[in-house]
């Protein structure tokens, strides 16, 4: 049997073919997948293009701008990728310049801090080391005040009470240290000269009261190295020792007085050991 093919219909009102529906259908449907709104607007422009463009044209132009369009999103999707990657970039180096200032900032503060902590206590130190001493100065101080010693580091000739027609009161009023002349004589304590002069009988002497109200004489200097009113400390050269007044050679007279004048003599060596004087 025979049939007679009918020729499709020509004109702007012809129907499209069930193909070219399909495949602009699924271009469209491509397109709205991939690209949210762009592609879709895309797929709707190609099936609604005019009825004398050929169907595969039509599949052309809709498969063409859907590639275009995932092309336009992928660069801009890499675009904001890229963006976004830079930004993170720069946080992290910024992250890490503030890092960097904060750790010399602390590098900084600790370094001054301990700076601070060393002149701090080098500046304790030299106070503790200046009370220290000021300490140790009146320390020494007290001891010279309170401490005796011997007028000349010798040894004793003639002693104390010792009898005899040489000596006015009959007996010997204090101790002779022996001396050669211009021996320094030494104040045996802390106290305040008042004589300091020339006597016929004692020749150049010196007459110093001390702190607990007894006075010590050294006699026959050859020199004096005070004056009255003078205060000396333990120790303190007084003059020198010679062969001046009533003597028979160099040495240094000692007495110790309950007051400045003569007759008022005490034991001069129990005085002295009294005092801690070795002697």
């Amino acid at each position: 049997m025979a049939f007679n093919v009918l020729p499709a219909p020509s004109g702007k009102h012809r129907r499209p073919r069930r193909a070219a529906l399909r495949t602009g259908t699924t271009l469209a449907g491509v397109a709205v997948l991939t690209a949210a709104g762009t592609f879709g607007a895309t797929a709707a422009t190609a099936l609604s293009t005019p009825g004398d463009v050929a169907p595969q044209a039509i599949e052309d132009i809709a498969f063409a701008r859907a590639v275009t369009a995932s092309d336009s999103l992928a660069d801009s999707l890499a675009a904001q990728a890229a963006a976004q990657h830079k930004a993170a970039d720069e946080t992290k180096r910024k992250a890490a310049e503030a890092k960097r200032k904060a750790d010399e900032a602390k590098r900084l503060a600790d370094a001054a801090a301990k700076k601070a902590a060393a002149e701090a206590k080098a500046k304790a130190d030299r106070e503790a080391e200046r009370v220290a001493q000021a300490r140790a100065a009146r320390d020494e101080e007290r001891r010279k005040l309170n401490s005796f010693v011997l007028p000349v580091d010798s040894g004793i000739g003639t002693e104390y009470k010792v009898a005899g027609s040489m000596w006015s009161s009959g007996y010997h009023t204090g101790v002779d240290f022996t001396a050669s002349t211009g021996t320094p004589v030494h104040a045996v304590g802390a106290g305040t000269v008042v004589t300091a002069g020339f006597d016929s009988a004692y020749g150049n002497n010196v007459v110093i009261r001390h702190s607990d109200g007894i006075y010590t004489l050294c006699a026959h200097l050859s020199s004096l190295s005070v004056s009255v009113g003078q205060t000396v400390t333990t120790g303190e050269q007084i003059g020198l020792s010679g062969a001046t007044g009533n003597v028979t050679g160099p040495h240094v007279h000692f007495e110790a007085r309950t007051t400045a004048e003569y007759g008022s003599d005490i034991d001069p060596e129990a005085y002295l050991r009294s005092h801690g004087v070795a002697i």
